[in-house]
């Protein structure tokens, strides 16, 4: 009788598990089928072990080791591109994977599909929900926007240039949170001043590029805005 229950925990979170990382794989995430439905797996076989050695009280142990451990696995889907982060939703899918192996491995089937439901539905449901909020115009007043004033300048003037930009922000009393170079060649650097995040006054921006323009040190000069991370 346990190994019948311990075949039937493993077959429901390989039924599941492959319910969810066939969405997965059908999105061509970096974790897909198989990675899903081996997650989903050893977490109900983890957690059968726990329940048949010690009983509840091993089931919970080895549930708390499930869920941190789990973490480490969904570290190595995230990835940084740029200035963006990917991977964040596939990292959450795979938790969830284990979430429903381990309802499966406690012989709560039941519970285990409410939790693949739930997890099918936002990652398809709401998708088209996402898709409407991204497309809406950006708006500074009700996003926290990230402004950047980026200055081309020749390489051996790159110091200069970072006081120059230092000194024309904090006069118009812009804060900056960084300054960085964003591309170099052999002879020219672009640096971008990141200021902190808070919205400000594109005409007041614009005084402060054509300032940078007026010096001989800076080529040319802009701002941008966009979303903060």
């Amino acid at each position: 009788m346990p190994f019948l229950n311990t075949l039937l925990a493993l077959g429901v979170a390989f039924v599941l598990g492959t319910g969810i990382g066939f969405e997965r794989q059908w999105r061509q995430r970096n974790a897909g089928l198989r990675t899903n439905v081996l997650v989903a797996v050893g977490a109900a076989a983890f957690s059968d072990l726990g329940l048949r050695l010690t009983g509840t009280e091993g089931a919970v142990r080895i549930v708390a080791y499930v869920v941190s451990g789990i973490g480490f696995l969904g570290a190595g889907v995230i990835l940084k591109d740029g200035g963006s982060i990917r991977g964040l939703n596939t990292a959450a899918t795979l938790w969830c994977s284990a979430a429903v192996g381990t309802f499966a491995g406690a012989g709560l089937p039941v519970e285990a599909a409410a939790v693949t439901a739930f997890v099918l539905a936002g990652n398809t449901l709401l998708r088209p929900l996402v898709n409407w909020v991204n497309r809406r115009p950006f708006d500074e007043a009700t996003t926290e926007a990230q402004y950047r004033v980026l200055a081309t300048c020749d390489r051996v003037d790159v110091a200069d240039v970072r006081d120059l930009l230092d000194e024309v922000l904090s006069r118009a009393s812009y804060p900056i949170r960084e300054i960085e170079a964003l591309s170099e060649t052999e002879n020219q650097v672009e640096l971008a001043a990141r200021l902190v995040p808070t919205t400000a006054d594109p005409d007041e921006l614009d005084q402060v590029v054509a300032e940078l323009d007026r010096s001989q040190l800076v080529r040319s000069a802009t701002w941008t805005v966009g979303t903060a991370a």
